[in-house]
């Protein structure tokens, strides 16, 4: 597997990842002001959604980072890693983030199928978890800049 076919397909849940969160995001500031307080079918199929995509994510990214990336093998062979900032936050900070934000997703999409009603932890939960997630996103490698 070449390593610019890992990184397109790393790129292209990219999109996928921000038009779920979208929707994610959309469904949870219903939920949470709607009069009722009942988690929607929307909300746990948008939390569902999200999830899968960000754990797609993370396995595309992990493979091709300990597996294919030609830049975090010479930052590791140099003793760089910790050193240069810009491949402290592409190979550590980035991906350290992301698990987080995937982790986090992960329980928010537990707590949502398992329960009717909306609880404030898990408000808080999903916007750590958002904020985690748009800090770490390599917004000028997708978009350039």
């Amino acid at each position: 597997m070449d390593f610019n076919i890992m990184l397109q397909a790393h790129r292209g849940f990219a999109y996928l990842i921000l038009l779920a969160i979208a929707v994610f995001v959309v469904a949870l500031l219903m939920t949470m002001f709607g009069y009722s307080g009942r988690i929607t079918k929307l909300l746990r199929k948008s939390t569902l959604f999200t999830m899968i995509f960000f754990h797609t994510q993370a396995v595309i990214g992990l493979i091709m980072l300990f597996f294919f990336s030609p830049g975090f093998k010479a930052a590791t062979e140099a003793g760089t890693l910790m050193k240069d900032s810009v491949a402290r936050n592409t190979y550590v900070e980035h991906p350290f983030a992301m698990i987080v934000s995937a982790v986090l997703l992960t329980i928010l999409n537990k707590k949502f199928k398992t329960n009717d009603k909306m609880q404030m932890p898990w408000v808080i939960m999903a916007f750590v978890a958002l904020a985690l997630m748009l800090w770490a996103f390599q917004w000028n490698r997708l978009f350039g800049g």
